[in-house]
């Protein structure tokens, strides 16, 4: 595995970066204090915009390792911070990345996430060489699975009551690719 880091990535449409702190305002307006988006993650929505600055202050410092995958989700035609992706869970002994995303509701069902998990899919494959990437989703957000699948990811399973999000307990279903399928 070659560890590079968060590298910029730029798609037609998207500019995939580290965030930098006045990302938090756009962070907080766009996502993070929406109970909608939030409803089926992990984190809680965010109370105020300082909460928000503290993520990003965090993900600011997280950055500079060269083993921490996390993007901030930029458009290009208006420059508006719109979401976030990136590997959350790595398995260094198995060559897997579990990734994830996250994106504003006014900016769904446009492809915005799929663009970008077909980009850090590239990059993880090409540039960091790892072996499989995994996601997953509550299977009562299956907007989320759409996603997954349009990135060439395959449906491995549901695992019953096997993730918790802000709904609580909830089966979760596994989506993964393998880098000889990407390959093909």
């Amino acid at each position: 595995m070659n560890h590079l880091g968060t590298k910029l990535i730029e798609t037609e449409r998207l500019i995939l970066r580290k965030f930098k702190m006045p990302d938090y305002k756009e962070m907080y307006d766009n996502w993070a204090s929406d109970d909608d988006v939030t409803r089926h993650i992990t984190w809680a929505t965010h109370k105020n915009m300082d909460e928000t600055k503290e993520v990003v202050a965090k993900y600011v410092f997280d950055s500079e390792r060269d083993n921490y995958y996390h993007w901030c989700i930029e458009l290009k035609e208006t420059g508006e911070v719109v979401g976030s992706i990136g590997a959350f869970r790595l398995f260094e002994d198995l060559s897997l990345f579990e990734v994830g995303y996250c994106i504003g509701k006014k900016f769904w069902n446009r492809g915005i996430t799929t663009e970008a998990m077909h980009a850090i899919i590239k990059f993880f494959f090409q540039e960091v060489g790892i072996n499989k990437i995994e996601a997953r989703h509550d299977t009562k957000n299956p907007a989320s699975g759409v996603v997954m699948k349009k990135s060439g990811m395959q449906l491995e399973g549901i695992l019953r009551q096997a993730g918790k999000n802000n709904t609580g307990i909830c089966d979760s279903a596994v989506y993964g690719i393998l880098k000889e399928e990407y390959m093909e």
